[in-house]
């Protein structure tokens, strides 16, 4: 099968093409020399394409040249807080650069498209409100959320007017190896892992402990993709999640104890914000029931994997790409 990937260089794209791989897909996968923090591997069945998300014109050609049976768009700006600084460009990537996908994918014809949107666009939830499934209304609450629900709105669209067929995921929270700064976990393990390797003092400054999130394994996040890929519903939208909330505190302590080391947690004024939501997991009943995916990959395994990566990277060793 030819497949395409935009996002490839990022977290979860990453592991997608390495699924792929595994596989013995073709890949062809859209590279924009600008963005991206992983290497691509080395290997006979995977090319990169040039082109960006706001160039039409560069991704008419990437999709002619790779001629897909399968479309995976990941690609997009993905940090919340940077949202803010930056919320036309955000707009602009995420929401346009999906249209541009989509008019370039019609073009050529009617590969199945996996859209990757996101859980954020729930915004604030009430207990009362949980879990949080394909029914509940999404409520954006910054630019990043506001452009993933723009973004996703246009899959019932493109499957009604051109019959495309387009597949809407959210993910909730995902984590495991090759994850960057700026998210909590790579966050934790990165400072654990220096404070192993005697890079820095045996100190961590925390915020707000006390929120609970909903956390998938990356690999299993992937796979879900592979699975509704095959056997989703062009025009449906589905959630993917663990189907429970765990507190930061848990990810912490358990990242102190995978460490081995003795760590003081220092609460930091500035960093306390309260949260709106307390308390946030979804549901996977929608998604299980179609492909019969159910997340395997423990969550303390997650972690484990995570923290050894940094303390690879931090010690001059691989990050766990093969």
């Amino acid at each position: 099968m030819r497949v395409f990937v935009t996002g490839s260089t990022g977290f979860a794209g990453s592991h997608l093409v390495e699924q792929l791989l595994i596989e013995d897909h073709d890949v062809y996968v859209l590279e924009h020399r600008l963005s991206g923090h992983i290497g691509l591997p080395e290997h006979p069945k995977l090319k990169a394409v040039e082109g960006d998300l706001l160039d039409p014109e560069a991704l008419r050609k990437a999709i002619h040249t790779a001629r897909p049976d399968v479309v995976y768009h990941l690609a997009g700006l993905a940090l919340t807080i940077e949202s803010w600084k930056q919320p036309a460009k955000t707009l602009q990537v995420n929401t346009l650069g999906t249209v541009h996908l989509l008019e370039a994918i019609r073009v050529y014809g009617k590969p199945r498209v996996v859209l990757i949107s996101s859980a954020e666009i729930y915004g604030t939830v009430q207990p009362d409100q949980l879990p949080i499934d394909e029914s509940s209304i999404p409520t954006p609450h910054h630019p990043y959320a506001l452009s993933k629900w723009a973004a996703g709105q246009l899959v019932p669209l493109y499957w009604q007017r051109y019959a495309l067929p387009v597949i809407e995921v959210r993910p909730f929270n995902h984590i495991g190896p090759r994850q960057s700064l700026g998210f909590v976990v790579p966050d934790f393990a990165s400072q654990l892992a220096a404070i192993r390797l005697a890079q820095r003092p045996p100190t961590i400054s925390v915020g707000n402990l006390s929120a609970q999130r909903d956390f998938t394994d990356v690999r299993d996040m992937v796979r879900a993709y592979r699975e509704l890929a095959e056997k989703g519903e062009a025009g449906e939208t589905y959630i993917v999640c663990s189907g429970r909330a765990v507190a930061i505190e848990y990810l912490l302590d358990t990242l102190i104890e995978l460490s081995g080391i003795p760590v003081e947690v220092v609460p930091d004024p500035a960093r306390m914000r309260p949260s709106d939501t307390p308390v946030l997991y979804g549901s996977h009943d929608k998604m299980s029931a179609v492909t019969g995916w159910e997340p395997t990959i423990p969550l303390r395994q997650s972690l484990a994997d995570a923290l050894a990566e940094w303390i690879r990277r931090l010690d001059g060793g691989p990050t766990g790409r093969p």
